[in-house]
C-alpha cells in the first residue's frame, strides 16, 4: 500500500483536517468500488483505468483512488502500464494455471480441516455450518433467477466460509489473497449445474465430519472448475 501521507500534506479530501480515519475510509471504499467493477466486467480484461477518470466516477479525490489503483495492483487484479497507469489484468492461460495450482492444496486441506473440527466440537459450537448453507442457498436462488454476478459471490462466499470453519487464521489470510482473483474466474464462465452439485457433496462430507470424503469431494470440484475454466476461456476442448 502507499504512504498516503505523501499525497494529501494533513489536510482531508474535503478539507475538514480530520484525516487520517476518514482518509483510509475512502481508501478502502475506493478499492472496494473499483474491485467490484474489475469483478462484474464493467472494467473489461485489458482496460486501461486512468486514475482521474476513476475518481469523477466515484465521485472521490485522486488520492484516495490512487491508493486503490496501487493495492488492486497488489492483489492481481490490475497490472502496471510499461510508461504509466493501470490496466485490468488480461488473465492468459499461465495465469489460470497457477492460480488453480496453489487453490487446489489450500482448498482441499481447508475442506479437510473444516470437517475435522466438526468432527471434534462440542454441540452448539458449529454456527459456520450455517453460514455454509446459507450460501448455497443464495447461490441456488441466484441460478433460478439468472443472476450470474450475484451466484459468483455466493460460490465464492460458500469457499470462504469453509475457510472460516477451520478456524487457521493463517490459511484464512492465504486464501484471502487468492479470494478476488478466484471471484474474477468464476464470473468469466458459467457455473454447470453439476458443480453446484458438488458444493452440496463438499457440504454434506463436512457437516459430518468425516475428513478424507471432504477431502476428495473438494479435489474433484477444483480439478472439474480447472476443466470448466480452461475450456471456457481458451476454446479446449
Amino acid at each position: 500500500m502507499a504512504d498516503s501521507s505523501k499525497d494529501h500534506g494533513r489536510t482531508s479530501p474535503d478539507g475538514s483536517g480530520a484525516e487520517a480515519p476518514e482518509r483510509i475510509s475512502l481508501g478502502v471504499r475506493a478499492r472496494d468500488a473499483v474491485r467490484q467493477r474489475i469483478v462484474d466486467g464493467r472494467y473489461p480484461q485489458g482496460a486501461r483505468l486512468v486514475e482521474r477518470e476513476v475518481a469523477e466516477e466515484l465521485r472521490m479525490s485522486r488520492v484516495p483512488v490512487r491508493e486503490a489503483l496501487r493495492a488492486l495492483v497488489t492483489e492481481g487484479l490490475l497490472e502496471l502500464l510499461p510508461h504509466s497507469g493501470v490496466r485490468v489484468r488480461r488473465l492468459e492461460r499461465v495465469d489460470v494455471e497457477h492460480l488453480y495450482e496453489v487453490w487446489e492444496p489450500l482448498a482441499v486441506q481447508a475442506s479437510r480441516l473444516a470437517a475435522r473440527r466438526v468432527a471434534r466440537a462440542l454441540p452448539g459450537e458449529l454456527s459456520p455450518l450455517a453460514s455454509l448453507q446459507a450460501s448455497l442457498d443464495r447461490a441456488e436462488r441466484a441460478a433460478d433467477d439468472g443472476d450470474g454476478t450475484r451466484e459468483v459471490a455466493a460460490h465464492t462466499a460458500f469457499h470462504e466460509d469453509i475457510v472460516a470453519l477451520t478456524g487457521n487464521p493463517l490459511l484464512a489470510r492465504t486464501m484471502e489473497q487468492l479470494s478476488w482473483q478466484l471471484q474474477l474466474l468464476f464470473g468469466m464462465r458459467k457455473e454447470p449445474a453439476h458443480m453446484r452439485a458438488q458444493h452440496e457433496v463438499m457440504f454434506r462430507h463436512i457437516a459430518q465430519g468425516d475428513e478424507e470424503a471432504a477431502a476428495a469431494s473438494t479435489l474433484l470440484h477444483v480439478r472439474d472448475s480447472r476443466a470448466v475454466a480452461i475450456r471456457a476461456l481458451f476454446q479446449d476442448t
